[in-house]
């Protein structure tokens, strides 16, 4: 998981088995911490954390195992920050080409969008309706979200290119 913050698709996965590795900027320490905090509140005390800042190769992005799922919620908060975000994720895929960025984002600004840099970065969406795994209902899980919130969800993967 890339900026996990509080870490809750990546604890929800691994405590339904996934191998996960959770991540947020090496610049946040406090976040990092919030990270293991949640990990050892749901006993997964194996579950690696590594700061990792989007856009930056670091020794620990060199170094990670392949993956699968690379799972984003939230991330596309900040429009400064969308295209250091694709970056990390086009580098995950590119090391691993059959691995999928999973993302969730709340729709902010009409004007905020992420498609020009997916097709400068080679990558392609699919979106995924929320009503297809019955996510669509407000007080889902006594959550007020989505509620009066867009929420939408996408799959990330390298562009085909012409011939494959």
């Amino acid at each position: 998981q890339i900026g996990a913050g509080v870490s809750l698709p990546g604890v929800v996965a691994a405590r339904c088995g996934a191998r996960v590795i959770l991540s947020d900027s090496e610049e946040l320490p406090r976040c990092l911490q919030s990270c293991r905090s949640s990990c050892l509140s749901n006993r997964l005390p194996h579950v690696p954390v590594l700061g990792l800042t989007w856009g930056r190769v670091s020794p620990e992005l060199l170094s990670l195992a392949p993956v699968d799922i690379i799972l984003g919620s939230d991330v596309f908060f900040d429009p400064k920050d969308f295209e250091d975000i694709l970056t990390t994720v086009y580098f995950l895929l590119e090391k691993n080409p059959h691995a999928q960025f999973w993302t969730t984002y709340q729709v902010r600004s009409a004007d905020w969008s992420i498609e020009a840099l997916l097709y400068k970065w080679n990558l392609r969406s699919t979106h995924v309706p929320l009503h297809s795994f019955g996510a669509d209902r407000e007080h889902l899980a006594s959550s007020p979200l989505p509620g009066r919130h867009t929420i939408e969800m996408m799959i990330i993967s390298l562009a085909q290119s012409e011939g494959t």
